[in-house]
């Protein structure tokens, strides 16, 4: 029977597999899309080793935390339809315990710890034939504290982000609001003294530049660039920054009130820096349905 672009939409709403696949298992099941979501899972073992070219842009970030040593992990699928399955979700799961109790040195080493499914290299192969998408561990930070210190951890939209912060004194609590800060605003730096020097210098040259090209006098420029400069410095600074839970104390302000101390923090941001394909859904639909 003829396959109409509608069918072959539904199937990828429900299943967000590649269009051709749609196209062959609806052609194999007479167009009922029950039997093709069925054909589609029975065959993903077959199309499991065609992924590698694939891209995986979606996923899920996780926190694992064993004792005085945390990783913060991303695992990236396909499609956000695969991250929200079980069998990804303990996969993620999976390498992030392992990694925090074993602190491998990079992503090859990573691949070569043991898991419940063997290494975490075949339990991604596995999770790849279960799911019929690529898989892949695409990074991972291993974060270190003493006794004295706290770890907060906060994952944002299922894991779509995920902030981990250190901090010296205070308490986890305050350790997690600093980090659900971390997973609303960016921040590039802990403190100003992070910022390299030469980044500062140029800052300040184009914002008096700026200010000075805007006709202000010259006994007033450089007034205006300090209040510009602390602008730039909340919007890449952690310490500098308003914090999201009170706008009118800095995150500094805020941990410095509890006892604490601002230390370091991670956050990993599902997909970010990769460059994801950009399709026309109706050119594609027209072009694979008419090839």
């Amino acid at each position: 029977m003829a396959i109409t672009a509608k069918q072959v939409k539904e199937l990828r709403d429900q299943t967000s597999v590649g269009m051709m696949d749609a196209k062959k298992a609806l052609v194999a099941t007479d167009g009922d899309i029950q039997k093709a979501i069925d054909f589609l899972r029975e065959k993903g073992i077959a199309k499991a080793e065609k992924k590698s070219g694939n891209v995986a842009a979606n996923g899920l970030a996780q926190i694992a935390v064993k004792d005085n040593t945390a990783a913060v992990v991303e695992v990236n699928s396909e499609t956000d339809f695969v991250a929200t399955n079980d069998t990804f979700k303990n996969l993620v799961d999976e390498i992030a315990a392992a990694i925090a109790a074993e602190k491998p040195a990079d992503v090859d080493a990573a691949l070569e710890l043991k898991t419940n499914n063997g290494t975490v290299k075949e339990a991604i192969v596995e999770t790849t034939q279960v799911t019929s998408e690529k898989v892949t561990l695409r990074r991972f930070e291993v974060v270190e504290k003493s006794d004295g210190e706290v770890f907060g951890a906060y994952l944002h939209n299922g894991g779509q982000i995920a902030a981990l912060v250190t901090l010296e004194g205070a308490d986890e609590e305050v350790a997690k609001n600093v980090a659900m800060h971390v997973a609303a605003v960016n921040p590039e730096f802990v403190s100003r003294d992070d910022i390299p020097s030469e980044r500062l210098d140029h800052e300040r040259e184009v914002l008096k530049k700026e200010a000075l090209n805007e006709g202000k006098p010259e006994n007033i420029v450089e007034k205006m660039v300090d209040g510009r400069l602390r602008k730039f410095l909340s919007e890449i600074s952690l310490a500098d920054q308003e914090f999201v839970m009170d706008s009118d104390q800095t995150v500094n302000q805020y941990v410095a009130s509890k006892g604490g101390k601002l230390k370091s923090f991670v956050r990993f941001e599902v997909g970010e820096g990769i460059e994801k394909k950009e399709v026309n859904f109706e050119d594609e639909v027209n072009s694979q349905i008419n090839g």
